[in-house]
């Protein structure tokens, strides 16, 4: 019954729901690349280059919303340079994605201890706080839940939906998929394949850098070493979970992050009798599991990881 309780609680959802966020950005932003063809292995340094750009904008004082916009211009660039490599150049996309995670990465730490050498712990800046929505925020259960959350947890909730449009009802959408699966059938239409496909490896990575900035902004108000601890990594898995849908990719955001408020409430209750590190691999090891489930039936974008050159057929 204990178990019920947790899964019942409303404090349990918002943990998850929270937790979800920041693969919500990651897994879209995966989505909308893997969709025009480009696998984009970077997205792990993606996440440390936003969640730095992010909170050292506020920091110095850009305000919240102008942390958000550094973050997605700190992504994008890091984007471009996959772009450019993997796309006109059609080098590997796997190296070239390590490369950006290792470039991002390590330039994110070292522009951490340039401007600041002599800091033991890393200043501290007003995150976005919970949101008090009239009449929603006080509704039973799903009040607490879902309206009681920052800014950011909303916007990643509408661009679910907004990505979802773009993607199946625009023109530009069929032109993004189309290219991620048949690229020659798009430039006999006289689209620019070049010109899709960084374009979406670009907004892409925009999208991927929002969840580290929402790691700094939302849920923590400082930035510090080690703290993607491997989201960008489960955002490539969940993408595959969701056979490249927004819809889906949402579902398995929050699924993650269910199991992860889950195995932290289960630890209070059992944790005595279970060595921690049981508890911390649960969300990773049902995440595989329900990966090896979908991933059989996925219908993956035919010319993802595929090189192509333009005139070619």
């Amino acid at each position: 019954m204990e178990i019920i309780d947790i899964l019942l609680a409303a404090s349990f959802w918002e943990a998850a729901i929270r937790i979800a966020t920041p693969l919500i950005f990651g897994v879209l932003g995966a989505l909308v690349c893997e969709r025009a063809g480009v696998l984009n292995l970077g997205i792990e340094g993606i996440f440390t280059a936003g969640a730095m750009a992010g909170w050292m904008a506020v920091w110095l004082g850009a305000g919240l919303w102008g942390g958000v916009l550094v973050a997605a211009l700190a992504g994008g660039f890091f984007g471009l340079i996959h772009a450019i490599l993997t796309v006109p150049l059609g080098l590997s996309q796997h190296v070239s994605g390590i490369g950006v995670t290792l470039l991002a990465t390590s330039l994110s730490y070292f522009t951490y201890r340039t401007a600041l050498p002599d800091v033991s712990s890393p200043p501290r800046i007003e995150p976005f706080r919970p949101l008090d929505i009239p009449f929603l925020s006080d509704l039973p259960f799903i009040g607490q839940a879902l309206f009681s959350q920052t800014a950011m947890t909303m916007l990643a909730l509408v661009l679910v939906f907004v990505t979802g449009w773009v993607l199946y009802r625009t023109p530009l959408g069929l032109a993004i998929r189309a290219v991620g699966d048949n690229p020659s059938s798009v430039e006999a239409q006289g689209l620019s394949v070049y010109g899709l496909r960084i374009g979406a490896v670009v907004v892409g990575s925009s999208l991927m850098a929002l969840g580290g900035a929402f790691l700094t902004m939302s849920a923590f108000d400082a930035f510090f070493f080690g703290m993607i601890n491997g989201r960008g990594w489960v955002c490539i898995a969940l993408t595959v979970f969701a056979s490249w849908r927004p819809g889906k990719a949402l579902i398995g955001a929050l699924l993650f992050g269910a199991f992860d408020a889950f195995q932290v409430r289960l630890q209070t209750e059992v944790g005595a009798f279970l060595p921690s590190q049981v508890f911390l691999m649960m969300p990773y090891i049902l995440s595989i599991i329900a990966l090896i489930v979908v991933a059989r039936k996925a219908d993956y974008p035919k010319a993802l990881l595929v090189p192509w050159f333009k005139g070619q057929r």
